[in-house]
């Protein structure tokens, strides 16, 4: 007696017999996904089922375990799915399986002849996920029995090029769906156990329901970013994470945000303890994964999270994202656009909490994950936050480990300081006896020590903070900080210069002027240095040195701003000039030591580009000053 009743053949509309060629002819290199897809019909239908159940209905055979079982033979080329789900009845079929078109066929396969797009990505958005069945099967047969008693068993069969046909089915059949895939030649390897299961744990992993293949369990990792907070362990956070990221230590933060309202979506978020930057070494390799109702859609999305914030590691997973939506429409739509803003406010508001509750373990963060995290200068939607969560180096911090805020900062600031002052330099060191400095030493002005290139960057960028401009140590005009008072007034070790002595000092500074012809702007006499002979200043405020170094070397026609050649009259080798000066103010030794100074402190601000007649100069002063050291000391 046969199982079947007559069998009734549709013919397939010519555009889904375009829409399959384009499944068949253009996923070749994406063909896994349509297990995925039909892993996720499975689970709708035990979705659809435990409704059904919960609101009271009758339910077929109610004891069937709520469960999804794969089964191949490697041998014949046979793959079956089997779900225990809510099934369905001749005319939900026809409905759900029969006709594509009323998901749009004619749209997706515009799209698709217009755009030259991967299908791959918008496969979901027109309703022909199940379709990409045909990109593996040489044939497809569906066995459907519904939750509702006395409905018959259905079945589906196609070949995927010119019709299906639709029977009702007399064997025996319990609730739920069966998809019995005979593959193609050239994919068996979709009845490999090995595949199938790297596949189930790349795309399903964290479906609800349970994933029997060859009646072993393989979704063993709970979604657990979908459980309360309060029944979750750390151990359970630990071994999440590392079961993600391959980490080896457990993370140094976890957040834990849930959603309902004006949008849907929970977010598992993992701070690691140990950055893997390494000079920006494969800056690329970093995203979230995006799931829909448990189901991977992307993995390593970019868009969840701004570039300055990609050390954070995580899933979000959303009920409100239409299932398998193109990389390109979810550029574009609006749900999640808004996820992704209240994804980036959570991170940021955990850091500010962290703040509040815990100064030493921030400046722990801080260390590892500042240098990415200073990329945030141009996040203007999330710069008061970004403010201040960044830390800087200090003239008052006891050591190179100490770090501040710029609310540190501003409580400290003198009275009737109006500017936040910064200097940059290599390191802490180098910084301590930059001549820039010593004026604010003198009136104990605090300054940021800036090490990093890209610090520049971000202070030019934020601009001020609070009320307060940023201006650059090496370029602040001097005369601003008069009203400043300092510290203690400083005895010279000089006498004041005489009337003649100090018009002899301005017909100095005009030789030297002279000397440098074209290399400067002005020589002037300093206000600013206490002990240093002679530094070079910005005219205007200008650039900083090292701004216009990173400016030249990203464009080759910037030219080297003239500098503002400062001399301090107050300094031995300065007034030893003077004397010199007095005598003859042709002479060699005024010249050298002109240049002498100039390059050195173009050498200290790290603008001066050829060192070698510098060192030269150098050697050569050496050897004369020898030649006195032998003579003084009578060595032969």
């Amino acid at each position: 007696m046969s199982e079947h009743t007559t069998a009734k053949k549709y013919e397939f509309k010519a555009e889904v017999k375009k829409l399959l060629d384009i499944l068949v002819h253009s996923l070749y290199t994406s063909r896994e996904i349509f297990l995925r897809e039909l892993i996720s019909n499975a689970s709708d239908a035990l979705d659809k089922l435990r409704f059904e159940s919960t609101r009271g209905a009758v339910i077929e055979d109610n004891d069937i375990k709520l469960e999804i079982k794969i089964e191949f033979d490697e041998k014949e080329k046979l793959l079956t799915i089997i779900d225990t789900g809510i099934g369905m009845t001749r005319d939900e079929l026809i409905a759900n399986i029969g006709t594509i078109a009323k998901s749009g066929t004619e749209e997706f396969v515009k799209m698709i002849e217009q755009t030259k797009s991967d299908a791959n990505n918008i496969i979901g958005k027109f309703g022909v996920g199940f379709y990409s069945v045909f990109m593996v099967a040489k044939e497809v047969t569906i066995k459907t029995k519904s939750f509702q008693k006395d409905e018959p068993a259905i079945e589906w069969k196609s070949d995927g090029l010119g019709d299906y046909e639709i029977s009702e089915f007399e064997g025996k059949i319990t609730r739920g769906t069966t998809i019995e895939i005979h593959l193609k030649e050239d994919a068996g390897e979709f009845a490999e156990k090995w595949r199938l299961e790297n596949i189930i744990k790349k795309h399903s992993n964290f479906i609800s329901y349970p994933i029997l293949l060859a009646n072993e369990k393989i979704n063993t990792v709970s979604a657990i970013w979908r459980e309360p907070k309060s029944s979750i362990k750390d151990e359970q956070y630990n071994e999440f994470y590392k079961s993600l990221t391959y980490d080896n230590d457990d993370p140094m933060d976890v957040i834990h945000k849930s959603v309902d309202a004006p949008i849907q979506f929970n977010a598992l978020l993992f701070i690691p303890k140990k950055s893997n930057e390494l000079y920006f070494y494969d800056r690329e390799n970093y995203g979230l994964d995006l799931y829909v109702r448990r189901v991977l859609i992307q993995h390593k999305n970019k868009d969840l999270l701004p570039e300055y914030l990609s050390f954070v590691k995580g899933v979000v997973d959303s009920e409100d994202l239409p299932l398998n939506i193109s990389r390109e429409t979810l550029q574009e739509n609006v749900v999640f656009s808004k996820i992704a803003s209240s994804v980036t406010s959570t991170v940021l508001a955990y850091l500010i909490e962290k703040v509040k509750n815990n100064q030493d373990n921030y400046i722990k963060f801080w260390k590892e994950h500042g240098k990415i995290f200073k990329l945030g200068y141009g996040d203007y939607a999330n710069q008061e936050k970004y403010i201040e969560l960044l830390r800087f180096n200090s003239s008052v911090c006891k050591d190179k480990e100490e770090l501040i805020s710029l609310t540190d900062y501003s409580s400290r600031m003198k009275e009737g300081q109006k500017d936040i002052y910064y200097i940059t330099g290599a390191n802490r060191e180098s910084l301590l006896l930059d001549p820039h400095m010593e004026i604010f030493k003198n009136k104990g002005m605090e300054v940021l020590y800036l090490y990093d290139p890209i610090d520049e960057f971000v202070i030019s960028s934020i601009r001020k903070y609070k009320d307060f401009e940023f201006k650059s140590a090496e370029t602040v005009d001097s005369k601003k900080l008069d009203e400043i008072k300092n510290i203690e007034e400083k005895k010279s070790d000089f006498q004041d210069l005489s009337t003649d002595d100090e018009k002899h000092f301005f017909s100095l500074l005009a030789k030297m002027k002279s000397i440098l012809s074209g290399r400067v702007e002005d020589v002037v006499k300093s206000t600013r240095l206490i002990d240093s002979a002679a530094c070079v200043v910005s005219k205007d405020e200008g650039l900083s040195a090292t701004m216009q170094k990173i400016m030249r070397m990203s464009n080759k026609d910037i030219s080297l701003q003239k500098k503002i050649f400062e001399v301090n009259q107050n300094n031995k080798l300065i007034r030893n000039l003077i004397k010199v000066f007095k005598v003859d103010s042709n002479d060699d030794f005024i010249r050298t030591a002109t240049e002498q100074l100039f390059e050195s402190a173009l050498l200290q601000e790290g603008s001066l580009d050829d060192p070698h007649n510098l060192v030269q100069r150098i050697n050569q002063t050496l050897a004369s000053s020898s030649d006195w050291y032998l003579t003084v000391k009578k060595i032969d």
